[in-house]
């Protein structure tokens, strides 16, 4: 009995051990990752205001693509239609060209000339 005893608390150290070293590891990626962001320069992108693309459109975008609360949504749409341009986000550079991207071509698809730039910080 005592022998299986012996046994079983090693085979778990043993368990509890892979656990924490594939634990380090995937945190070790996800800094990895991280690290490759804060090299990235940073941008800002800014929203362009047009007499055509629907307020509610800009909205929905706004808060699918570039992950703004409704209101944050709310916000940058009118500052836009306002003053003719707002700031969306500011982010790694090529993160901002694949969100503009996405962006633009949704708008393409519904027929909308809605209008995103790209700014390095």
């Amino acid at each position: 009995m005592e022998i299986e005893k012996k046994i079983q608390v090693q085979a778990a150290a043993h368990v509890n051990t892979v656990v924490m070293m594939e634990t380090e590891w995937d945190l070790d990626t996800s800094l990895d990752e991280q690290t490759e962001y804060d090299q990235e320069d940073l941008a800002k992108v800014l929203i362009h205001n047009d007499d055509v693309t629907p307020m509610d459109f800009v909205v929905i975008i706004l808060q699918r693509i570039f992950q703004l609360s409704p209101l944050e949504a709310e916000h940058v749409m009118i500052t836009a239609h306002l003053n003719g341009l707002a700031l969306v986000a500011t982010l790694p550079l090529s993160e901002a060209r694949k969100r503009v991207g996405k962006a633009h071509f949704a708008a393409q698809l519904e027929g909308y000339p809605l209008m995103f730039t790209i700014e390095l910080a």
